[in-house]
Order: structure tokens, then C-alpha cells, then sequence
């Protein structure tokens, strides 16, 4: 099919299509054809640029110096009222760029589609996940927190709640509120702890001019630790560009897809477009709604590791060298793993639906590698939010359960914010990242100094931090610096990761991890913690931490990381379980 043809109202592409999007066709093609002879005019300037390139696990190269992609373009195609049309908008502009395909040996296209109507990023995704087909992966979502921090209230004694607003608002409408993605245009992943060199390779595909073209995944808590066997497919991190992706708007939503490729990595042009194509023939065009009840299971049984007599043996440890002279620990995060067998798989898709409402005020994620478990998690901590030079962080600390009346919970927050033990935990990772964030920084705001986070099942005590950097390549190191901050691993960082390492008795994987996405002007990553990871059978594992200082219960904590996991065992748990392992060794 040549371009002129598809164009021609009489053509073959006008005999496919309904007379109603025949407009709509006219307006693709000529918009992919003045593209094209862009690209002419582009090719002469830039085909002496590419150098060098990467395979389509883009951190594959061997050479740190790499030349950029030859054009990295995102191009709005037509509004239309529907989901369907715009599917079928997004066949046909892939099949105008099969007939003329651009003449550069690397590059990344970004096509997406504005729909009139609101949709459910959630719902698409679920109504791909009907599918058999394994096209469909890897799959991801992510949803950002509301700009208003509405929970966030000052830690003041008179009832005041004014909410802060976040230091580093997302106040473009046209940016999604949610993301759904399958396919991947191009991944990253590999074995080594991630690097300037890994960052370098993500940031290569990714542009100002195109700040939809987003990389999203996660980082493993310790890549220097031993992979146990579920985390495998993930490497020490993984990341996705979607083929596919889904976004959510405040009114409206837009769908949009993406193709990547390289020439001297034998990932061309028209392998990335088959690959796509594919893709495209099993997306399904329309939402799947999720019935509450349709998360139906009953617990076969549940084991903890470590067990709670190895969980008070550790902290025991744990607080003896804090008080002692010999070690510089001041704090350390011990975590549990909740081993869940249910009598039914669980769809990690209908999961995080029924997790939506224990989302406010939190980041809500899912990322799936293929052959993988999918990692599922709402998490109320950020790592750290980046808009060009603006940079914002939070410190989150300390733990109580909301209350049953207004009475009690202002009572347990106020229990909260005067905890001379929960205050020692939280002025350690304030003034840690406020530390950390002023080596990047020229000044740090902290505002609020210390003040109630209030979730739907918890409460927190919660600082704010911004700055602005000197560079926006500075990002690596942020990103280098904060993580582990001393809410998910401890004080000194070493000290605290080293007896993590000697002491817990199961794999973290990305539990605990930076989670997000990079983007060319933005980026945004929450910690990975209120996580879980659905197996491809019948087994889950929901992952939960506690803060070990002076001054610290074993068996308080050990409460603790219950109500951490009481977002995921109220789903899984329609009846009570059968303990296999309270005093299984370890």
C-alpha cells in the first residue's frame, strides 16, 4: 500500500473503514506524510551522528560513550469518541508508517490518540490481561499521588487541618493521572547493581519534546545481595517502554503506542514494527469492569519468615549493637514476608483494583516482566519527584492505626506525634534526607517540619523536602543518594544493609526499591514499600518493615508489620488461615 493510495478516498484503505472515519483517515495520512518528508530533510543532517548503538535490551551496550537516537518524535493523531476508534486510528497510522518507514538506523515514535471520553486505566488493563496471548507482556501501570496532599495535617494541638499542598505539583492537565502499558518498545534490565552507565541508557530514548516517552520499572533494594528465584526475570532492575499504553485524564484519556528500534543491533525498523503490529491484533478496544467480589479466596495457609521467634532474636541483635560501643548502627529495618497459598491464582490486575481504596494518598504500581510475578503495591512514600531542576523528597516514619471514631484517632495520632521512640525513628530520616538532599541542592526547604500522613488504615508522622538542583543530570545522583533512605534500610547505610544482608532470611527483591519511571524532563519514583508479589500460581508474598531504634518492642513491631499487610490479608483472607511455620527454624 503506498501512501498516495492511502490517502485516496477511493483506495483500499476507504473500502476498510467506515465512511464516518474516512476524515479521520485523511488526516492521518497527511500527517504521517509531511513526517516523512521531514525525515528527508532530517536524514541529511543526522545519519552521520549514529556511531554506535544499543540492542533492544537497551543497557546492552559495551561502550560508555553513546551516541544519541537519530530522532525521538511524539505526533497527536485526531481526537475520536471512543476506545474502539481509537484503536483503529492507531492500526491505520501504523500501517501508513509500514509503507514509508523512516530512513534513520535508530530511533523512537511515539503515535497517541486523544479519546473525548474518561476511561478506566485499570479496567483497559484488565481487559488486555483476558487475553492468552503472551504479546501482553510485560505489562505495567502506575498512578501518581493527587496533587493536594489532603491527608497530610500539621502536627499542631488545636484540630487545625489546612492540607499542604505538594511542594512539586503536577498541574498539567494533559498529564495522566494513572498509565497502563503492555509490550515493550524497548526494556532495560541487567545483572549488576544499577549505574550512571544503566541511567545513561534509559535516558538515551527518552526526550524534553517527548515527555510521554517514559521508562518505568523498578530497582531492587540491594542489587550486591543473593536473587532468590522468584525475583530472577527482574535482574538487579527492570524497566519498560510500553508498545502499548493506556492514560488516564482528568476529562478524557488518550492512547497511544510506541516503536523503537536499532540497526547495528539487528532490532531494525521492520522487526519493530512486526513486534508492534503484533501487539496491536491482540489489544482488546473496550474496558473490563472489575466486580468487587471478584477477588474470591480462600487461604490455604500462611508462614512468616522469619518467624516470630527469629523476628525477636533479630531485633534483640539488633538493639544490642545500637545500645553498645562497638557499632555506629543507630537504626535498621527488619522486614517480614508473608508466604500466602490461596485455593485460586490471583489476577494481580483485579488485586490492585481491589486496592484502589486503600490508594488515597498513595502511589499505586504494578510491573510484570515476562515469565515473571507481578510486583503490586501501594506505596505512601516518595522517593523523590523531579521537574526539570525542582527536586521534592519526604521523610515517612513512625506507625499507628487509624482510629474507629474522630475521638480515638485524634488521640492515637497525637499517641503518635510525642512517641519518644517513633520521634528518635523519624528525626533519623529527616535530617538524613535533608542532609543528603542539600550535597545536591543549593537550599532545602523542609515544610512541613513534622506533621500526621493519614492513610485509610495507618498513620504516619511525614516531612516534606524540596530544592532545586544545579543540573538536571544531578538526577543519577539523587536517585544514588536517597536510596536506601533510613525509613527502608537504616542509619549508617552500610552498617544497616550489612546486617539486613546477615540477618534477614529471604530475598527483598524490589521490595523496598525505588519504583516509577524516568521521563526526559520529569521524573518520579515512590519507595516500594505496602507490597506484594503475585505468583503465576497460587502463592503470594506480601513484604512489610519495621524501624529498629532504642527503645524499640520486638512484639510491637511485629503488630506492626501486621497492619503494614492488613491492606492485602483483608483481601486474601475470607477465612482464617491454617499457621504452617510460627516455629519452623530457620
Amino acid at each position: 500500500m503506498s501512501m498516495a493510495v492511502a490517502a485516496n478516498p477511493k483506495g483500499p484503505l476507504s473500502t476498510r473503514v467506515p465512511c464516518h472515519q474516512q476524515r479521520h483517515t485523511r488526516a492521518v495520512m497527511s500527517l504521517l506524510s509531511s513526517l516523512h518528508l521531514q525525515r528527508v530533510n532530517d536524514y541529511r543532517h543526522t545519519k552521520q551522528l549514529i556511531t554506535c548503538s544499543l540492542s533492544m535490551n537497551g543497557c546492552n551496550c559495551c561502550d560508555p560513550v553513546q551516541a544519541p537516537l537519530a530522532i525521538s518524535e511524539t505526533h497527536m493523531l485526531p481526537s475520536v469518541p471512543t476506545l474502539h476508534l481509537a484503536s483503529t486510528q492507531l492500526s491505520m497510522a501504523l500501517a501508513a508508517l509500514q509503507a514509508q518507514p523512516p530512513l534513520f538506523s535508530s530511533g523512537i515514535i511515539r503515535l497517541q490518540v486523544p479519546i473525548k471520553e474518561r476511561g478506566d486505566a485499570i479496567e483497559w488493563l484488565h481487559a488486555q490481561s483476558q487475553s492468552p496471548s503472551t504479546l501482553l507482556f510485560p505489562r505495567c501501570f502506575f498512578s501518581s499521588r493527587s496533587a493536594i496532599n489532603t491527608d497530610l495535617y500539621p502536627s499542631v494541638m488545636n484540630g487545625h487541618r489546612t492540607p499542604y499542598p505538594d511542594p512539586n505539583p503536577n498541574t498539567n492537565p494533559h498529564s495522566p493521572i494513572s498509565i497502563a502499558g503492555v509490550g515493550s518498545a524497548v526494556f532495560f534490565r541487567g545483572s549488576d547493581p544499577f549505574s550512571v552507565h544503566h541511567w545513561t541508557s534509559i535516558k538515551r530514548f527518552l526526550s524534553r519534546e517527548s515527555p510521554l516517552i517514559r521508562a518505568y520499572g523498578a530497582i531492587r533494594f540491594d542489587a550486591r545481595s543473593n536473587v532468590s528465584l522468584e525475583w530472577e526475570n527482574y535482574g538487579s532492575f527492570y524497566f519498560m517502554v510500553p508498545q502499548v499504553e493506556f492514560n488516564e485524564l482528568e476529562e478524557g484519556s488518550t492512547l497511544a503506542m510506541t516503536i523503537a528500534w536499532d540497526d547495528s543491533l539487528q532490532h531494525t525498523w521492520h522487526i519493530a514494527v512486526d513486534q508492534l503490529q503484533a501487539t496491536l491484533h491482540q489489544i482488546c478496544p473496550h474496558f473490563t469492569k472489575i466486580k468487587e467480589s471478584s477477588l474470591r479466596t480462600n487461604i490455604a495457609s500462611l508462614s512468616y519468615v522469619p518467624t516470630k521467634p527469629c523476628w525477636d532474636n533479630s531485633v534483640k541483635k539488633a538493639l544490642r549493637m545500637i545500645k553498645g560501643g562497638d557499632s555506629d548502627l543507630v537504626k535498621v529495618v527488619l522486614a517480614r514476608c508473608s508466604r500466602y497459598l490461596t485455593d485460586t491464582c490471583i489476577d494481580p490486575v483485579e488485586l490492585l483494583s481491589c486496592l484502589r481504596v486503600e490508594g488515597q494518598n498513595a502511589y499505586q504500581f504494578c510491573i510484570q516482566p515476562p515469565d515473571a510475578p507481578a510486583f503490586v503495591g501501594n506505596s505512601p512514600e516518595q522517593l523523590f519527584h523531579r521537574k526539570n531542576l525542582n527536586i521534592s523528597s519526604e521523610a515517612l516514619a513512625g506507625t499507628r492505626s487509624r482510629g474507629f471514631t474522630n475521638f480515638e484517632d485524634f488521640h492515637i495520632g497525637q499517641d503518635l506525634l510525642f512517641s519518644t521512640k517513633e520521634n528518635i525513628e523519624f528525626a533519623v530520616v529527616r535530617e538524613n534526607i535533608q542532609k543528603k538532599l542539600e550535597a545536591l541542592c543549593n537550599e532545602v526547604v523542609v515544610e512541613p517540619r513534622k506533621a500526621l500522613r493519614k492513610l485509610p488504615r495507618v498513620q504516619h508522622l511525614c516531612a516534606q523536602l524540596s530544592g532545586k538542583l544545579a543540573r538536571e543530570d544531578d538526577e543519577f545522583e539523587v536517585l544514588k543518594t536517597l536510596h536506601p533512605s533510613p525509613a527502608v534500610g537504616g542509619l549508617p547505610t552500610e552498617e544497616a544493609r550489612r546486617f539486613i544482608e546477615e540477618n534477614e532470611m529471604f530475598d527483598r527483591g524490589m521490595y523496598a526499591g525505588p519504583v516509577g519511571w524516568f521521563g526526559g524532563a520529569e521524573s518520579e519514583f515512590a519507595v516500594g514499600i505496602r507490597s506484594a508479589l503475585i505468583g503465576k500460581g497460587k502463592s503470594t508474598l506480601v513484604y512489610a518493615g519495621a524501624g529498629i531504634v532504642e527503645g524499640t518492642n520486638p512484639s510491637s513491631e511485629w503488630e506492626e508489620l501486621d497492619l503494614k499487610a492488613s491492606q492485602f490479608t483483608k483481601l486474601l483472607q475470607s477465612k482464617e488461615p491454617k499457621l504452617l511455620s510460627r516455629n519452623k527454624k530457620h
